[in-house]
């Protein structure tokens, strides 16, 4: 009985238990249950503020550094005359300036020569965009009594055997002040070899492949950082051995290196050697600072501007492969978008005070005729578009989608197979129409001045559309590629500004470093675009992941603005605005003793100049505007009237 009761007694207690384990795991249940109802109410209330915010987020318009002129009024300025050079006037001091002395270039070439060509179809623009007056003669007719009438000559010839006894005269006319530049290597013959005494190159050899160039002196901005690649190198320069008295800027990266640049005195004269050799579009602003050598001083107009665009943004979330995006970062695109790579891109704005361009697209159909529905997604549109209005940027347009603006006759080669031709001018009105009406809606503060063409295609037909909107400025490529509209600086003949881009992307490869390289040393300029898909698309590098494109483009923008810290960032609109002071400018030198006198026509508030000074020359000092040292020997001048007067010292004074 004793045992039975025992046993009856533990039976009743693990009974107990046990309904006890149950109410405790049913108040778990029901406790569990609660929290995931608590934590789903949190997160709903969650997105339903983020939603809010983003709808929510507003913007101030910045005030626009730079005022844009009347459309009407450009190409009238751009087509007045240029002022004479040379004539009498006194100086600060009343000294006479000199009376007929002509700061003229003589550009020879050679008729037929593939070289001479190429060379003429590179000197024009850069000497025509220095605002430096030049005339063209052929060889043929090349006389040493035609030196009279200039300071400086670009040989741009292969074969010097054509002008005979006329190499002694033009040594005389160096040895007694005249710069002379060999704007390329040319044929090795007797005659080419007579120069060698006033280049001072005591022998020659075969043509080399110059893979890269290393810059021995602080010569160019942002050359001193690093070594810089060529990408389409080829046996474009001589071997050459120099007299220890030549002065070398840039020789080759090889094992053997060969120099590339160089300047010697002669006389009372300058020589410079350009053995460069390769005269791409890419590469100006490395043969306009050889010629900024020659001579007493050099100095160009200049725009002074960095502006960086971000095509399709703000725009619905692209298709693409997201492959490298789940493997990376484990989430859809619209919220990589959102919670990674526009956070980074906006640092890296706050970073350097980049004030962004957006261009909007409405919608990624491939529609082109009939009605252009009107995007209802809005709420992605708003929050990117005020977030980066409101850090300084602004909005252009690239398109209702992004089908450039081309008629059925026009021909894609086969290179873009998803685009679509649109089948009327009409189509193509109706279309901007839609997305200008659309833009106006979301951010009504702001006006559209900026069109980037999808792709850089654009037709002529589209163009003129354009003329027809609030743009003032179309932004499409520097440099040449298939197809793309490519660009000059300048104020077209229709009044649009053209705006080109120069860099792009965040695979910045060597061929890209050293075109801004170049053109920060032309037009001291930077233009750079990318695109949010770069990281869903592997010809743009999309494999190598988004922290390696982001590294990339930060260590791009870190070159920039070491290289040039005081650069002026801009909107794509201000940058316009820029391009448009320098390209109506005219620009007069005149120089007595030691004293520089520059006398600007067409000025509007304010112009840039790049100023190289020889001789261990520095500046005393700057009436009319103020300056910063560049480099070992080049200033930047701001010119705030328009008459500047720059006084020289040299470096013992």
């Amino acid at each position: 009985m004793h045992d039975f009761g025992m046993e009856k007694q533990k039976e009743m207690e693990h009974s107990s238990d046990k309904k006890q384990k149950v109410r405790i795991k049913r108040e778990l249940s029901r406790i569990n249950l609660l929290g995931m109802y608590l934590l789903g109410t949190v997160f709903v209330a969650f997105m339903v503020a983020l939603i809010l915010v983003q709808a929510n987020v507003r913007y101030t318009v910045r005030p626009e550094v730079l005022e844009l002129l009347p459309k009407v009024n450009l190409v009238d300025m751009k087509n007045t005359e240029e002022p004479s050079e040379g004539s009498s006037e006194k100086n600060n001091y009343g000294e006479t300036l000199i009376e007929n002395k002509s700061y003229k270039t003589l550009l020879i070439t050679e008729e037929g020569d593939p070289q001479s060509i190429k060379s003429k179809e590179l000197w024009d623009p850069i000497l025509s965009q220095m605002k430096i007056s030049s005339d063209e003669c052929d060889v043929s007719d090349f006389k040493c009594s035609m030196l009279k009438d200039y300071d400086k000559i670009i040989m741009a010839v292969t074969k010097y055997q054509k002008l005979s006894e006329e190499i002694v005269g033009i040594k005389s006319w160096v040895k007694k002040g005249g710069n002379l530049m060999v704007a390329f290597p040319p044929e090795t013959s007797g005659s080419y070899k007579s120069l060698f005494e006033i280049l001072g190159v005591s022998d020659s050899g075969e043509a080399v492949v110059v893979e890269g160039l290393h810059f021995e002196k602080d010569f160019l901005i942002g050359g001193s950082a690093h070594d810089f690649g060529i990408i389409d190198a080829y046996e474009s320069s001589l071997a050459y051995a120099l007299y220890d008295d030549c002065e070398v800027y840039v020789k080759s990266t090889d094992e053997y290196p060969v120099p590339v640049i160089w300047k010697r005195k002669v006389g009372k004269g300058t020589v410079v050697m350009d053995n460069f050799g390769i005269m791409d579009k890419a590469y100006r602003g490395i043969h306009c600072a050889a010629y900024s050598l020659l001579g007493e001083f050099c100095v160009y107009p200049v725009i002074n501007g960095a502006a960086f665009y971000i095509d399709d943004f703000p725009s619905p979330v692209p298709e693409g492969d997201s492959t490298y995006v789940s493997r990376d970062y484990n989430m859809s695109v619209a919220d990589f978008y959102s919670q990674v790579w526009w956070n980074d891109i906006y640092e890296l704005g706050r970073r350097y005070g980049i004030h962004y361009t957006g261009l909007v697209i409405e919608d990624y159909s491939n529609q082109v005729e009939g009605e252009f529905p009107r995007n209802q997604e809005i709420t992605r549109f708003r929050y990117f578009g005020n977030m980066l209005l409101d850090a300084g940027g602004e909005i252009g347009i690239h398109g209702y989608n992004h089908m450039p603006l081309v008629l059925e006759n026009f021909d894609y080669k086969d290179q873009y197979d998803a685009y679509i031709q649109w089948p009327s001018i009409q189509d193509m009105r109706n279309s901007l129409l839609e997305v200008f009406g659309f833009s106006d809606e979301l951010f009504p503060d702001e006006e559209f001045k900026v069109y980037v063409p999808p792709s850089n295609v654009l037709s002529e037909e589209g163009r003129k559309l354009l003329n027809d909107t609030t743009i003032r400025s179309i932004a499409a490529v520097y440099l040449p590629t298939d197809m793309a509209y490519e660009q000059e600086f300048e104020v077209s003949s229709d009044g649009i500004i053209n705006t080109p881009r120069i860099t792009s992307g965040c695979v910045i490869d060597e061929y890209m470093e050293l075109a801004a390289l170049s053109e920060l040393n032309f037009h001291l300029v930077n233009t750079h675009f990318h695109h949010p898909d770069d990281v869903l698309d592997e010809d743009r590098g999309a494999a190598l992941g988004w922290k390696k494109l982001y590294e990339n483009l930060r260590n791009y923008m870190q070159w920039l603005y070491m290289s040039f810290p005081n650069i002026r960032n801009m909107t794509g609109s201000e940058l316009a605005a820029a391009v448009q002071n320098y390209d109506l400018l005219k620009v007069e030198r005149r120089i007595n003793d030691r004293e520089i006198t520059l006398n600007f026509g067409d000025f509007n508030k304010e112009a840039w100049m790049l100023l190289r000074v020889s001789d261990g020359q520095k500046i005393d000092y700057v009436t009319g505007g103020s300056y910063i040292s560049m480099t070992d020997d080049l200033y930047l001048l701001q010119c705030d009237t328009d008459k500047v007067v720059v006084r020289l010292k040299q470096e013992t004074e």
